[in-house]
């Protein structure tokens, strides 16, 4: 669910109209889009496919401010306008439904816009649901990335003193010192936790003691969210669109086949 329309009814500020929409529109909405139909360009907005938030903000002069006082946010009453202030305005039985987890952006501290003494917005919005194909915004998605899963290989036994040298060249958590006949030994625990730097191959203490490389099919990836969908409802949907991408392609080759058969 994003900011789709935005119902401009007054807006004195500084930031133009279409470029206050924009930054609307990207406001992470927490809505969970299952609760809510698709909305075609000729549907009206109805409970089941649109959500309404209404934005009022104006800003006065402090009276209490002291005269030499230079900061906005002590010398003016709603210079900043922040996420939280878009008010959800419940329709049909929207109130009832999502009681228990009312819809609002996600997060409250997100800076849309400023204003001074005498500058007012005032819109309304709805929301709808969408898919990041069409606009980023309705991508739940923040960041996602993967990466193949280091392999730390430790050739020759690495002691004493050079043992803490070692373990200092990786990130915490990544090699450990372990007692092992009475002498410290370097020991890999968590190859997971490596960020790839190759610290350690600057030193030469560790030449010929000391092999980086990476499992070639173990990879680990990190989805982020923006918080409208948790990752782990997220992984398990993108795989949905691909297998189902799969069986089009699938169905698609077999009549390729089928058809070319046809003509031999």
């Amino acid at each position: 669910m994003a900011i789709e329309t935005v119902y401009m009814i007054n807006n004195t500020g500084i930031v133009q109209d279409e470029v206050l929409a924009h930054r609307l529109g990207l406001v992470p909405i927490l809505a969970n889009p299952e609760d809510f139909n698709w909305k075609r360009s000729e549907d009206p907005p109805t409970d089941q496919n649109t959500v309404v938030f209404k934005l009022f903000v104006e800003c006065f002069k402090n009276q209490n401010a002291a005269a030499d006082e230079t900061d906005p946010n002590k010398k003016y009453i709603g210079s900043s306008v922040y996420s939280s202030q878009l008010v959800w305005d419940p329709k049909g039985d929207q109130a009832t439904r999502f009681a228990d987890a009312p819809v609002r952006p996600i997060h409250d501290d997100i800076l849309i816009t400023k204003l001074r003494p005498g500058q007012v917005i005032n819109c309304e919005m709805h929301c709808q649901k969408g898919v990041g194909k069409d606009h980023a915004k309705f991508s739940p998605v923040a960041t996602a990335s993967y990466r193949l899963l280091p392999d730390i290989q430790i050739l020759q036994d690495i002691t004493g003193d050079d043992a803490e040298l070692f373990r200092s060249c990786f990130p915490p958590g990544v090699v450990d010192i372990v007692n092992e006949g009475g002498v410290r030994k370097a020991k890999v625990v968590n190859a997971r936790k490596d960020t790839v730097s190759r610290e350690v191959l600057r030193h030469k203490e560790f030449e010929g003691k000391v092999r980086l490389t990476r499992v070639r099919d173990h990879f680990i990836f990190n989805v982020e969210s923006t918080g409208a969908i948790r990752p782990e409802v997220l992984v398990s949907k993108a795989l949905d669109v691909l297998i189902e991408k799969c069986d089009i392609s699938k169905a698609a080759l077999a009549k390729l086949i089928k058809d070319d058969m046809a003509d031999e």
